[in-house]
């Protein structure tokens, strides 16, 4: 009798991890897509600029809105056309003379070229903003010079984050490193901690590492980390 219930409750249980992932992607899906109609769907601010677009063409606000995303997406290649030619350093130059007469506007701006530019970098170069890192909190292992011994033995916690700057910055007389932690399972989020540059060290598992170890909240730490054979 206590077979003939466990065997049931065991294949629901196999049922349900196996579509675990499955639900975890369309939840993921879902709460992205919730974020962009947010942000861009028809009832935001965006939205409604595209719609006032369109109307000028037809009465429908759902083929108005269409029809002004259209537009937009023309538009954005075209001027993709224009830089992969060259052709918008004049424009781009007077955009942003005009850009940075504005204080609050400017500082976004800066913000956003900044970011853009990290995005935009190739592979290879060295220690860099946006980059994998090894976060270790009191001192990478084996870094005490003083006792070899207690040195080779110390171990500590050790954070997977990302360098916000290459550049040390001085706090207070002292240089630090910004590495900004994500948060699991949705890494858009987390906290900027300011630590001494010997606690940081690269991380050679890439982005895309980075980022699946964080969604599948450590599940997948062992397709991108060496094992301990323990």
């Amino acid at each position: 009798m206590n077979f003939k219930l466990k065997h049931p409750l065991r294949t629901l249980l196999t049922g349900v991890l196996a579509l675990l992932p499955l639900a975890a992607t369309l939840l993921l899906l879902s709460w992205l897509w919730s974020f962009l109609a947010v942000w861009l769907g028809p009832g935001s601010a965006f939205g409604q600029l595209l719609t006032g677009i369109g109307l000028g063409l037809t009465e429908s606000e759902v083929i108005g809105y269409l029809l002004g995303l259209l537009l937009v997406v023309a538009l954005v290649y075209a001027f993709g056309l224009m830089v992969e030619r060259g052709l918008e350093q004049g424009a781009a130059q007077l955009l942003e003379a005009l850009v940075q007469r504005i204080p609050v506007v400017r500082t976004v701006y800066d913000v956003v070229q900044k970011l853009v530019g990290l995005l935009s970098r190739k592979d290879g170069e060295e220690l860099q903003s946006l980059s994998p890192v090894w976060l270790y909190f009191g001192g990478k292992p084996g870094s005490d010079a003083g006792d070899a011994s207690a040195a080779a033995g110390k171990q500590g916690t050790a954070v997977l984050g990302f360098l916000s700057t290459p550049q040390a910055v001085m706090i207070g007389g002292m240089p630090y490193l910004g590495v900004l932690v994500p948060t699991a399972p949705v890494p858009v989020g987390g906290g900027l901690l300011y630590v001494p540059p010997d606690w940081v060290e690269p991380a050679d598992i890439g982005m895309e590492g980075v980022t699946s170890i964080y969604v599948s909240m450590g599940v997948t730490s062992d397709q991108y980390l060496k094992k301990s054979g323990l």
